[in-house]
């Protein structure tokens, strides 16, 4: 087969049909965000499955989130932490806020999640350290500040975890004007040079066309 967006797509449906299957619950979150007119940038299932098993590898059980959108994503790590265990996803619209909860609470780990609405650049600062796995899935212009706040709010082995780092291979233009683009190309830079990161990323292609995602460990 041809590498074409129609063909990553197909490949990325046969890994969700054999690794993730069928999810009513996960299902109906997105048939609600789709009802409620959000945009189509929720992660693919199988990057579901990943948050969802980097949870459970490295026995978090404090998680934040950052960029909450319909909930679908919150689901997949409010499971891996346990009934225990606790999300905090940071969402800056209220409206998209309260589409999650209702998600959230439908698919039974509603008393897991806390959701907190505005900015995050101005909710981060307001909450309590201790954090073992971070998820930022939010504005790209942003994201130095997000992984600052990581930093500060996770320890030593917490997990970072920075989506959508592959901008359809824009990354590596230097010469780019894409506020998107500068934003994760700095987030980049940051990773490989702040001593509080050690981190890779891997370019992917699929479901959300050519992207890639970072993972990080705070040292």
């Amino acid at each position: 087969m041809r590498s074409t967006p129609e063909n990553w797509r197909a490949a990325d449906d046969y890994l969700a049909d054999t690794l993730v299957g069928h999810d009513p619950a996960l299902e109906a979150t997105l048939s609600a965000q789709r009802a409620a007119g959000l945009p189509d940038i929720e992660v693919a299932p199988v990057s579901g499955k990943l948050l969802n098993l980097l949870v459970r590898i490295s026995g978090a059980r404090r998680v934040l989130e950052i960029g909450t959108l319909g909930g679908y994503s919150t689901i997949w790590m409010a499971r891996a932490v346990g009934e225990h265990g606790r999300v905090v996803t940071v969402e800056a619209e209220a409206g998209n806020a309260a589409i999650a909860r209702a998600s959230i609470d439908a698919a039974g780990v509603g008393d897991r999640v806390e959701i907190r609405v505005g900015r995050a650049a101005d909710v981060l600062p307001t909450l309590v350290g201790g954090f073992d796995l971070v998820f930022i899935d939010a504005d790209k212009e942003s994201n130095t500040v997000y992984l600052d706040w990581a930093a500060r709010l996770g320890h030593p082995g917490t997990v970072v975890v920075l989506d959508n780092i592959g901008r359809e291979g824009e990354i590596a233009r230097a010469d780019s004007t894409d506020p998107m683009v500068i934003g994760t190309r700095d987030a980049l830079q940051m990773l490989g040079e702040d001593p509080r990161f050690d981190a890779t990323a891997l370019q992917t292609v699929g479901l959300k066309g050519w992207d890639g995602v970072a993972i990080a460990l705070v040292v």
